[in-house]
């Protein structure tokens, strides 16, 4: 185990029988997470890209691979310690905010409910996360004063009152507009520096890596790609006025020695699904063109 991975995954599958089909959501996925990494995943409905997040969190099991986290194979963990695991070590944030809030409790009665949860209420702390999330002068306020990108900031509260490691967000901003959607990323941002937890977002809109370390990109139940902020983005504080050319894009090179091409870029060259192509290899550079055949 390095212990500068807080997650590591390896060779995931996923298949989900039902009595006359069976779907395939992850295909030999690998995926590394680091300690403090605030990390993207995107990709299209039906990817895997939620599945996985399920398996990181300890809601589902892999029906082969590994996932490791902070040292523990939680396909070795019992059912004790599953639920300890969910309890002490994730934090979940979902699109639907109301999965997480109990609507006659104000703002900071949420919170604190869920810390008196497997431990004493620390309410110091839990006064500081309502704080971190830009709602102190709101936390006497019940769900129906609130706006949505503000009860979406109590969910995020009440993901992190357990005090967890890691903070799992699937589809945090779907139901919010690009305003709010940039606020709550840079609140995510704000926090894995406060707290110094990993935080990993999963996403279908590519604006994600405008805001984040590092996105992956799954396609068809495999990581297909990294984007990586450059040295110059993560010294800027402005996260809504990044260019493509503050990020590197590199294709990931599967254990079978196989590279997923992005669609656009196929399209760019004419290559259609399972037509043959020229390879070259000059000046350690791999060329890829089409050709008639």
């Amino acid at each position: 185990m390095n212990d500068d991975f807080i997650i590591m995954c390896d060779n995931l599958v996923k298949i989900f029988k039902t009595s006359d089909t069976e779907v395939m959501a992850l295909q030999g996925l690998d995926l590394t997470a680091r300690r403090a990494e605030l990390m993207g995943i995107i990709g299209a409905s039906g990817s895997g890209k939620s599945t996985l997040l399920n398996i990181i969190g300890g809601l589902d099991t892999p029906t082969m691979g590994s996932v490791t986290v902070d040292g523990i194979d939680l396909r070795k963990m019992n059912r004790a310690d599953l639920s300890a695991y969910k309890r002490d070590t994730i934090g979940f944030v979902w699109q639907n905010n109301a999965r997480n809030l109990v609507p006659y409790l104000t703002a900071q009665e949420n919170v604190d409910l869920v810390g008196r949860i497997g431990r004493r209420l620390d309410k110091k702390y839990t006064g500081r996360l309502i704080d971190l999330v830009g709602l102190a002068g709101r936390r006497k306020n019940k769900l129906s004063q609130l706006s949505t990108g503000e009860q979406q900031r109590v969910a995020i509260a009440i993901a992190l009152a357990n005090k967890p490691r890691i903070l799992l967000a699937d589809e945090p901003t779907g139901s919010v507009d690009t305003r709010t959607t940039i606020e709550i990323m840079k609140l995510f941002e704000l926090l894995r520096n406060e707290l110094g937890i990993t935080i990993i977002i999963v996403s279908h809109d590519q604006e994600v890596a405008r805001h984040v370390d590092r996105v992956i990109a799954i396609r068809d139940g495999q990581t297909s790609s990294e984007i990586l902020r450059t040295e110059l983005i993560g010294n800027r504080s402005d996260l809504s006025a990044f260019s493509e050319e503050e990020t590197m894009e590199l294709a990931v090179v599967d254990r079978s020695g196989r590279v997923q091409i992005p669609a656009e870029l196929l399209k760019q060259l004419s290559i259609a699904n399972k037509s043959k192509v020229h390879i070259d290899v000059e000046d350690k550079k791999i060329t890829i063109y089409p050709v008639d055949v």
